[in-house]
């Protein structure tokens, strides 16, 4: 893909206009590295009281697609002049990519993470729900099923954003191991004999992290309103690795003063009546069993070392275990998972009637196995997938689950999107506070990123500091100079973040 980018827009945003149409593509600016064999031209530029772009297409077959687009004066009234730039590109790159590809993005122009977080801005202006769905139809082309969507997400996620939440903070505990690797998957994760042979020493320095974390924390005088553990699969810890881990947890902070504390748990065939005993004595109250399908042939395909029986298994023992809220993940549009067995999966899931019940649509970074040995995973329509996103908003809906985070991804199979849905008061609060940047989050172990995030909105800043990503790294750099150096370096970057935001 040859992309050439003329106006005041930037080259990412151009990229992301594009990759709505073309996913999976890449962006070298030597022509002759270009496997693709389409060019894109954009143009952008301000009027007198609007803004007008022009897209572009045309590839090697002698096919060209030309088309413009002018931002409507009643847009433009209260829009900044990089919005309106944006605005006049993504309709000027809706117009001409859907007549080149004969598809219409669902969510129109909208490129970013955080759709609702769109939502949300537009209704503190003072519009009601109706009003926010249509301008998100009329201003950023997205389709109405999609803008009710982002506007019932806002408005469960504004019962969480309040100025109490925004001066306290969360933690991430990092463990980037996996039992196997799903071959769509390209976290930092290590399954190997030899690098699952590194747990223990991980876990030593890992809880020197997180006790520096907490002393950090409790120094700048913050309250710790969640703790995630994630990964990988925290849950392929043994059940003593795991007691030591939350063991830690606890003498750093009162756990059962946390308004939510998450234990991924992940691989159902990781979980055990043992492990869970532990995290429900140690004050874990979220965890998440996740079968992605209960399609036995898709869950090998894709790499999956469980079975549907493992998954229900697993699902009852964290039942009995009392843990407050269960998480079930399923994921549409998997390669070779139909929308009957989409639905029949979803269907079983809400027989069970977990509290949180968590959708996403495939999607795979270049670096997943799936993407090496497959190109077309990258797909710009599909019928099931849409069909089955969609069945998944009624069901749940009508089943009283309500959608409380959402986030969209690059090269999601047709540009849809990843939903957290819950009961009523049994929202995922961490993954509230972390997608729509509520306030700071501490991160510990390898691949971990810690994110502050200023209290004043009038004054937004966000600060990212990460940590080493792989856990051979993050080992050779723990002890010494270097690990002491890393963990001052993050603590006088927050002091400073902190006295000035």
């Amino acid at each position: 893909m040859i992309l050439n980018v003329d106006g005041e827009i930037s080259r990412y945003y151009a990229e992301s206009l594009v990759l709505l149409f073309f996913p999976g593509s890449k962006f070298p600016e030597d022509s002759t590295l270009d496997t693709d064999r389409i060019r894109v031209n954009i143009t952008a530029k301000l009027t007198n009281d609007s803004s007008y772009a022009e897209v572009i297409i045309a590839d090697d077959n002698g096919c060209v697609v030309k088309g413009s687009y002018t931002v409507p004066k009643e847009i433009c009234s209260d829009k900044t002049d990089e919005m309106k730039l944006k605005i006049a590109s993504g309709g000027a790159m809706l117009k001409v990519g859907s007549e080149y590809t004969g598809v219409f993005p669902p969510w129109g122009m909208l490129t970013g993470v955080r759709p609702a977080k769109m939502a949300a801005e537009i209704m503190s202006k003072g519009n009601n729900n109706k009003q926010t769905e249509k301008a998100l139809c009329d201003i950023f082309l997205c389709k109405e099923e999609k803008a009710k969507l982002a506007v019932l997400t806002a408005q469960t996620e504004s019962v969480f954003i309040t100025e109490k939440a925004r001066n306290e903070c969360s933690v991430y505990i990092a463990i980037p191991f996996c039992p196997s690797k799903c071959s769509y998957c390209s976290f930092v994760s290590f399954t190997s004999a030899r690098l699952l042979s590194l747990i223990p020493q991980y876990i030593d320095a890992l809880i020197n992290d997180i006790k520096a974390r907490f002393e950090l924390i409790r120094d700048l005088g913050l309250r710790v309103s969640t703790v995630y553990i994630g990964g990988g699969t925290p849950t392929v810890l043994s059940a003593d690795q795991l007691r030591c881990l939350l063991k830690c947890v606890s003498e750093c902070t009162n756990v059962y003063e946390l308004d939510e504390f998450t234990l991924e748990a992940g691989r159902p065939d990781t979980i055990t009546v043992e492990k869970l005993a532990i995290a429900k004595e140690f004050g874990v109250t979220r965890i998440s069993v996740n079968p992605q399908t209960l399609n036995d042939q898709v869950l090998t395909n894709i790499g999956r070392a469980h079975n549907t029986e493992d998954f229900f298994k697993a699902y009852d023992i964290a039942q009995k275990a009392g843990i407050r809220d269960i998480n079930v993940d399923l994921i549409a549009g998997l390669p070779g998972e139909s929308i009957d067995s989409f639905k029949n999966s979803l269907d079983r899931i809400c027989d069970l009637s977990p509290t949180n019940i968590t959708v996403h649509t495939f999607y795979a970074k270049r670096a997943a196995d799936v993407v090496k040995n497959n190109k077309s995973v990258y797909r710009l329509s599909d019928i099931d997938t849409c069909a089955a996103v969609d069945y998944s908003q009624r069901k749940l809906l009508s089943c009283g689950y309500l959608p409380y985070y959402m986030y969209r991804q690059k090269n999601t199979v047709a540009n849809l999107e990843n939903v957290g849905y819950s009961k009523p008061g049994h929202e995922g609060i961490y993954n509230i506070m972390m997608m729509d940047e509520i306030h700071s989050v501490f991160g510990a172990g390898a691949s971990a990123m810690t994110k502050l995030v200023s209290r004043n909105t009038n004054n937004m800043k966000i600060v990212r500091i990460c940590e080493p990503k792989y856990p051979y790294e993050f080992l050779d750099d723990h002890n010494g100079i270097t690990g002491n150096n890393r963990r001052e370096h993050l603590r006088n970057e927050a002091v400073k973040f902190y006295s000035q935001y």
